[in-house]
């Protein structure tokens, strides 16, 4: 068992707020376990908390939708939420929530070593981009030391605003750039060749 698994299994037993009175189940996050791409949304919705899967209802099939558009798969990525268990009628996640499971995140986050973080919505944004406005800064990224973030509005939110989901398709078509560039920069660079050598 990996430790990314073993987490997971640690997750299904977490009393550390009021939530897990009322979940079904606890929905860690799914994916490639070495994976470059980490997308975090906010929380379970109705769908993921029946399933203990992230992201399967309509703003999941629109994720799905995003992925391909920038040549990606749920196989090749991971998914995750900031809160690991579904609020109450679809609430936001309440700041002594967020504060529960914030190790959670941390620690998935910690043994995949992602590239890139995409956040979905503001309260993911709000991990990386304290005090910013997700309509302001959406699809601009930002760099720190080997990782880049790059926030994007929650898909959900995208399917009530036509709008919004035009923003998305394009926010998500800068992914293969910031791959490329990231490739770029951990490519080694070439061994002299013998003529080459002093």
């Amino acid at each position: 068992m990996s430790a990314l698994t073993e987490l997971c299994r640690q997750m299904a037993s977490c009393h550390a707020c009021g939530l897990a009175q009322q979940r079904t189940q606890v929905v860690p996050g799914e994916g490639a376990e070495n994976a470059e791409v980490v997308f975090i949304g906010e929380a379970p919705g109705y769908h993921e908390d029946r399933l203990g899967r992230p992201f399967v209802g309509p703003a999941g099939a629109f994720l799905d939708e995003l992925l391909a558009l920038a040549g990606l798969s749920r196989e090749s990525v991971y998914i995750a939420n900031v809160v690991k268990c579904r609020p109450p009628g679809n609430r936001d996640p309440l700041p002594g929530e967020l504060v529960a499971c914030k190790p959670w995140l941390d620690r998935q986050l910690e043994l995949i070593g992602p590239r890139i973080i995409v956040t979905l919505g503001r309260f993911s944004m709000q991990r990386y981009f304290p005090g910013q406005s997700i309509t302001r800064i959406h699809g601009k990224p930002k760099r720190v030391g080997d990782v880049f973030f790059l926030p994007m509005f929650h898909p959900a939110a995208a399917l009530r605003n036509p709008e919004w989901r035009k923003a998305m398709d394009q926010d998500i078509s800068l992914l293969p750039r910031l791959l490329a560039e990231l490739a770029k920069r951990s490519t080694p660079a070439p061994a002299p060749t013998a003529t080459q050598a002093p």
